[in-house]
């Protein structure tokens, strides 16, 4: 929900029961829309609406339910109720939005107030002399404060009209029925013996004086709880979850999730993954006045998340003819096939994920692991120029580049769960692999192949997500699948960024791997695998030197270039 509302620029509170929703719509009438659970730890959210519906001012307050499990009978009682909807979960943007249109289309404040324009002609205000009618009612508000407190302490009815009749007065020239409507009600309970009420109406009556003061000056109804609140939250709630992974694995609940379960929430992505970072550098060069489109493609080129993203949608707009054939698999020949509305309506709706969620020390961050994965491309590149595998060239390119965005997905789906498994693995001194499968029941690497897949990256590109780990085991593109495995380990064992597994301490020659056995039936007899290997080794030194740390001023360096 947080991110969903974040895309459309909208702000999110939550709070863990009634009690806390109901203080907190107290203290900020800017609430325009209430997204509730049926089931709290501390009461219903059934209950909690029936509350709402009952009170003067914030029964208008529109409520969506938005439940798990939702019975014939909930269903019914939230009818009942007029809330504005009733929907199931899992979370969908567009029912989102469309409940957010409805509230914004009327908002509820509104209701409380006469229309401004049609009241002025009616009375025959300016607008100026209809604001200073409410500033003077928020003045004798605050002026009456203490006689109201006074009224209730000291149980005596017939002290209250002479304070509540001259307001109604004021409140009725001024159009502001929400307070007509509670001092008319104050009166009835004391009348009636009922103010024992007092506290509660009270508490109305400052409601309806932060109303007022928030319809003279909106700026105050922007809920300034809403920041406090949405940290306090988010921190809490990700305490909860990582402690909830954390202890899966000694509790014996792995693993926590399955590829079932992971697939359908890849099948809900509306893209790849990026990182904040890079996509904020995309989208300034995409929507800036460009000249040339050549920073636009270097942007693109040099990050795994933009190239994945900028191939689905040119793969969408040029289809292929073929399941096998024709994809486009060059991420810069990708944008300029694109062009320039695509790529701005491509920065308007990219798919981002905070590059804080990469950060793990020590070792492991978005810089170290962006380097890691440059670094597979580039060495694959190498490795088909040196063993004159031309053809192969700028599929390795790509391939080495995109083999990992599995852990980007991971890192999107299931922040806290990419940080556990990480953490998991570095303590057990395990593979990432291993510690994957404990947790998740599959590996980010089938969860790449299955977005591929599923989003029309080419079938090349699946083939090596799906068989890196054992090329052996490939059935197709073996030689392709064979390059970036062997570009992999030699990044690790190197340490051209990080992959987030341990470093390859005792790499074997190239001439024992699984990968040189699928490699040699198809260089030359004279071919010189020594030279060859230590011309690699140091070409993985002069790459951890270039790479390593120097993402972000590349960055800065080509969205400077397309401003100039």
């Amino acid at each position: 929900m947080h991110g969903i509302l974040a895309r459309g620029n909208h702000r999110l509170a939550t709070v863990d029961n009634p009690m806390q929703a109901w203080d907190f719509l107290h203290r900020n009438p800017g609430v325009d829309l209430i997204f509730t659970e049926l089931k709290f730890s501390n009461g219903g959210g059934l209950p909690f609406i029936e509350k709402l519906k009952q009170d003067p001012l914030l029964k208008l307050v529109p409520v969506v339910v938005y439940t798990e499990h939702g019975s014939r009978e909930a269903v019914k009682q939230a009818i009942g109720l007029r809330v504005q909807n009733f929907l199931v979960k899992p979370y969908h943007d567009d029912d989102i939005f469309a409940e957010i249109d409805k509230s914004d289309s009327d908002p509820w404040r509104n209701k409380h107030f006469e229309e401004e324009k049609s009241f002025c002609k009616l009375m025959g205000y300016t607008p100026a002399e209809a604001r200073q009618l409410l500033v003077d009612l928020v003045r004798a508000l605050a002026e009456n404060r203490e006689a109201f407190r006074k009224c209730a302490t000291a149980v005596e009815p017939n002290n209250l009209p002479p304070i509540t009749d001259p307001l109604i007065e004021k409140a009725e020239a001024a159009g502001a029925w929400c307070l007509v409507e509670c001092l008319q009600l104050m009166t009835a309970h004391a009348q009636e013996e009922h103010w024992p009420k007092g506290p509660a109406d009270l508490e109305m009556l400052e409601f309806c004086h932060l109303l007022i003061a928030c319809r003279v000056d909106p700026s105050r109804d922007q809920a300034p709880d809403f920041g406090a609140l949405v940290v306090e939250a988010s921190a809490k709630n990700e305490a909860a979850i990582h402690l909830d992974w954390s202890t899966a694995a000694a509790e014996g609940r792995c693993p926590l999730l399955n590829l079932e379960f992971l697939c359908r929430q890849i099948d809900g992505l509306k893209g790849c993954p990026v990182i904040d970072s890079a996509a904020a550098a995309f989208q300034m060069v995409a929507n800036g006045h460009r000249s040339c489109i050549n920073p636009l493609m270097d942007v693109v080129a040099r990050d795994p998340g933009l190239s994945a993203q900028m191939l689905i949608a040119a793969n969408a707009v040029h289809p292929p003819k073929a399941d096998d054939f024709d994809h486009i698999e060059d991420a810069r020949l990708a944008v300029g096939l694109l062009g320039e509305v695509r790529l701005q309506q491509q920065a308007r709706t990219l798919v981002i994920t905070r590059e804080r969620v990469m950060n793990l020390p020590p070792g492991f961050n978005w810089t170290n692991f962006w380097t890691y994965q440059r670094g597979v491309a580039r060495i694959a590149q190498t490795i088909c120029r040196d063993l004159e595998f031309n053809s192969l060239e700028p599929a390795a390119r790509t391939a080495g580049q995109l083999h990992d965005i599995g852990k980007l997905i991971l890192a999107h789906l299931h922040p806290v769960g990419f940080r556990v498994i990480l953490e998991h693995a570095r303590s057990h001194r395990q593979t990432l692999a291993e510690a994957e499968k404990l947790f998740l029941g599959c590996t980010t690497m089938q969860l790449a192949a299955y977005f591929a897949d599923r989003f029309g990256l080419s079938r090349r590109f699946a083939n090596v997500m799906r068989w890196i780990d054992d090329p052996a085991a490939a059935t197709a593109d073996t030689k392709l699948v064979a390059i970036i495995s062997l570009a992999r380990d030699l990044c690790r064992h190197n340490q051209v960024g990080t992959s987030g597994d341990p470093v390859l301490a005792n790499l074997v020659p190239i001439e024992e791997t699984a990968e040189w056995a699928i490699l040699k039936d198809s260089v030359y007899p004279s071919f010189n695998l020594h030279k060859f290997e230590v011309q690699i080794h140091a070409q993985c030194g002069r790459l951890r030197t270039e790479l390593s740390g120097h993402q972000a001023g590349t960055i800065r360096e080509m969205v400077g270039s397309a401003a100039n």
